[in-house]
């Protein structure tokens, strides 16, 4: 039988939609570590957000974490570029929510 989830094409369209959700996270700092941590209703709601069907498996998932990586790694070689610069990290907040610090 054949397996289509791992042909050519189906490679080809979780890279795209991994490259659709990277260029839409990586603005908001969100990181690949972050991404992977995050629960599968919240990676959903983040793919709406981007404009993207969500992801039916980690895979894809996997790949923007790469993806995510990758450009933290070259901004933190090119500081100066354009490129390496986060236009939305307040947005960042609406879907990684910081540890909650007790009182005592």
């Amino acid at each position: 039988m054949t397996d289509y989830a791992h042909n050519d094409a189906a490679a080809k369209s979780r890279a795209e939609k991994a490259r659709r959700l990277a260029s839409y996270l990586w603005p908001r700092g969100i990181t690949g570590s972050e991404v992977l941590a995050m629960p599968a209703p919240v990676r959903r709601k983040l793919a709406r957000a981007a404009g993207t069907n969500p992801p039916s498996t980690d895979e894809t998932w996997t790949a923007v974490a790469r993806l995510l990586t990758e450009k933290d790694d070259w901004a933190a070689r090119h500081p100066r570029h354009p490129a390496a610069r986060r236009e939305h990290t307040d947005e960042k907040l609406l879907w990684v929510k910081p540890p909650i610090t007790p009182w005592f």
